[in-house]
């Protein structure tokens, strides 16, 4: 299980509602202490998957490895999003590729960086093509680009790669309907959190 304190959050400039709704559950900071470990699988019970996410940053344990696989994951889900508008285009498959290479400590950080890249351009492109079906692939081009982010920032990447997972979701959907992208950003938002508390468990 992975930890976080109230110190650490309140020097992280917490989210002000967030860090209250957890001191009440817990019975107060006083109470509960500044330093003692609250396990982030209670934080995703009282505070939600986003503030959860956030939290990555702010974790006790080391765990960047585990960081950067949950941000691939996540990117992954929403890759066909951009491979059915983009067949001829890898660069976002490449992206989490080396990602997963280098958390595994395999691809060095000039590879990561360079995979990054290519990435994000496969998204600025998509982006220039400004149209509303492709809204759902440029996203999962910026999932796959935030998968690949450098290596001090695995905690910030899973975060960026699950929004960006979910707004591809949601976009793929819209397309046809509104209520029908909010029911794929819901359910990409259930399966983002089975996997973080498939992570936090161990």
């Amino acid at each position: 299980m992975l930890h976080t304190t109230f110190r650490r959050a309140k020097e992280a400039h917490a989210c002000v509602s967030s860090y209250r709704r957890m001191a009440k559950v817990l019975g107060g900071v006083a109470r509960y202490g500044l330093d003692t470990p609250i396990p982030l699988d209670k934080v995703l019970e009282v505070c939600g998957l986003i503030d959860t996410l956030w939290a990555l940053k702010i974790v006790i344990e080391p765990a960047d490895k585990e960081f950067r696989l949950l941000a691939c994951d996540y990117a992954e889900r929403v890759l066909p999003l951009f491979e059915r508008q983009y067949p001829n285009d890898n660069r976002p498959s490449r992206a989490i590729e080396i990602a997963r290479r280098f958390a595994e400590g395999e691809a060095t950080s000039g590879e990561l960086a360079a995979a990054h890249d290519a990435a994000y351009a496969a998204w600025a492109a998509a982006y220039a093509a400004e149209a509303a079906a492709w809204a759902a692939a440029r996203e999962a081009a910026y999932a796959a680009a935030h998968a690949a982010w450098d290596a001090a920032h695995a905690t910030r990447a899973a975060a960026y790669a699950a929004e960006a997972a979910a707004w591809a979701a949601a976009g793929a959907a819209a397309y046809a309907a509104a209520h029908a992208a909010r029911d794929a950003e819901d359910a990409e938002r259930a399966w983002q959190k089975q996997r973080l508390l498939k992570l936090l468990e161990g």
